[in-house]
């Protein structure tokens, strides 16, 4: 009877979570060879190919799908266990403030994860646009923000990452195509909506908004149906969706900056774990 290393399913889990072996790497505090080796054993293990290169993607196979079911059960049990035997000194109460298209692909990797690490620690998520979360009312409700600025160099020296911007459109339609451009969008004081319109005109394009919609699960929804085109930055665009290459009609939108800041009266180590666990996904 063979049986699976808790560290090879861990690797292969995060791997398949955060979408690559680099990110991998960073995440497990491991070299990216390293988590590759991990892989190729995990595979040898069980006697299949689990995940299959597509261009710049990772994808799981079937074998793969089914591993992974399986392997995600495997670790909370595993964790569930070590947590009844391992107390922590790590509690509070945290407010997040996050984008809400950031919540919707990032908070999925990071809470489970979390939650069994420091089950001690509360974590109340409020998502709204990063105008919002940084106004000077408002940024004081909040322990930890999220927020997108629209020059990387506002954020000082709590940016984590840049990202660009990109166009993106249903995987089977041609929305980019019509004219007027159809446009679907956040409300007035998104940096995402706000760059759009600016290239736009700036390239002598027709435009028209023809929905606006606060987060990024209705936007997704709207553009499934062909109904038109939006912003995204790069990192948060589903995989059901499709980035268009810019054109002289539709033309580089630039990068934002994404800034992490701690917001808490006093440091303490719960911000900072979660901190490290927002980085390590970004």
């Amino acid at each position: 009877m063979k049986n699976l290393p808790t560290d090879l399913l861990r690797a292969f889990v995060t791997v398949v979570e955060l979408g690559g072996f680099t990110p991998a790497a960073d995440w497990l505090g491991r070299s990216q060879p390293a988590v590759s080796l991990q892989i190729k054993r995990l595979e040898q293990l069980v006697g299949q190919t689990l995940l299959i290169r597509s261009g710049q993607q990772l994808e799981l196979s079937r074998a793969g799908q089914l591993l992974f079911r399986y392997a995600r059960q495997i670790l909370a049990l595993n964790d569930e266990a070590v947590a009844q035997f391992t107390k922590t000194s790590v509690s509070g109460k945290i407010h997040f403030g996050i984008p809400s298209e950031f919540a919707t692909t990032l908070l999925p990797k990071i809470v489970g994860r979390f939650a069994q690490a420091y089950p001690n620690v509360t974590l109340e998520v409020t998502c709204a646009l990063s105008k919002q979360l940084l106004s000077e009312v408002e940024r004081r409700r909040y322990d930890l923000i999220l927020a997108l600025h629209d020059d990387p160099a506002m954020a000082g020296h709590n940016l984590v990452k840049e990202d660009e911007l990109v166009w993106v459109t249903g995987s089977d339609h041609d929305a980019h195509l019509q004219s007027p451009l159809p446009l679907i969008a956040a409300p007035e004081g998104c940096i995402y909506r706000k760059r759009g319109i600016e290239c736009l005109n700036e390239s002598q394009r027709d435009w028209r908004i023809v929905y606006t919609i606060p987060d990024l699960t209705g936007i997704q929804a709207a553009i499934q149906e062909g109904l038109g085109v939006t912003v995204l930055a790069r990192s948060t665009v589903p995989e059901n969706l499709r980035v268009l290459k810019p054109t002289e009609k539709l033309p580089r939108l630039g990068k934002v900056g994404i800034s992490l800041i701690d917001q808490s009266p006093e440091p303490g180590e719960a911000i900072a774990r979660l901190m490290d666990f927002v980085k390590a996904s970004l």
